[in-house]
């Protein structure tokens, strides 16, 4: 039987005004597989991102996950459903600590309860959820730290990690080493593989080595529209590619 994609774009478009940002997007992502889209600035990958998690109506084309029409859902629902994402800039609460911010995410996925004793056991197993997040993502001993004390790439760890705390079945990563130094982007790198094992992994990043590295397949599109598409081998070689975003790499 053939595999079924867990993600599908059919012509998915977005205009803001004259401007056509994402052009007419085929894509499929299957599951259990790191697949990047790279493309130079402005080639419409976070616009790419915001239609499939909801932040951005498409003006034109179909969105499916596991075979549910998604189209113009509220980012909320797409979200319970089982997309879940981090951002370019770092989404936390600074003022809270870190394990308040896994815990309030792993919060978000239970049920209401007007039972106080109900109640209390959610929220014990919320904080048991936000302990293993922590222990897997390596901030397990930071957290009673304010997140706003945290450096910068424990920042953007601890941003996967509150993606992470919703149960997501894809995770969505924009830019996840940017700004990182060079010990944190290995850091992230092993992450992202450790992730991959029980996740299927959407990646934006202009760190091409980490994309050939760790990608199944690559995407890349240009002025909004998909130029290329296929093995990282396969897009080290597209001489499209080269001459619109790798420079001959």
């Amino acid at each position: 039987m053939q595999l079924q994609p867990i993600i599908e774009a059919k012509k998915l478009s977005k205009d803001f005004g004259a401007l056509r940002a994402v052009n007419e997007v085929d894509l499929k992502v299957y599951p259990g597989q790191i697949h990047s889209i790279i493309g130079p600035n402005g080639a419409g990958k976070t616009t790419l991102f915001n239609l499939l998690t909801g932040f951005i109506r498409s003006t034109q084309g179909e969105i499916f996950f596991e075979g549910e029409n998604i189209t113009g859902l509220e980012p909320h629902i797409i979200s319970k459903k089982g997309l879940a994402r981090s951002f370019q800039i770092t989404c936390i609460f600074p003022a809270l600590s870190v394990h308040e911010n896994v815990r309030i995410a792993a919060q978000s996925r239970e049920k209401e309860s007007s039972n106080f004793l109900r109640h209390f056991d959610r929220l014990r197993e919320a904080r048991k959820k936000a302990d293993g997040v922590l222990e897997f993502i390596g901030l397990i001993e930071k957290k009673n730290i304010i997140s706003r004390n945290l450096p910068y790439g424990e920042k953007r760890i601890l941003d996967i990690g509150i993606a992470l705390a919703t149960n997501p079945e894809v995770l969505l990563l924009d830019e996840p080493v940017a700004g990182l130094p060079s010990g944190d982007v290995q850091w992230m790198m092993q992450l992202i593989e450790e992730i991959s094992k029980t996740l299927t992994v959407i990646l934006i990043d202009h760190n091409i080595d980490l994309v050939i590295s760790i990608s199944h397949m690559v995407t890349v599109l240009n002025q909004g529209s998909v130029i290329a598409e296929g093995r990282p081998d396969e897009i080290q070689k597209d001489e499209k590619v080269q001459e619109a975003y790798l420079g001959g790499y």
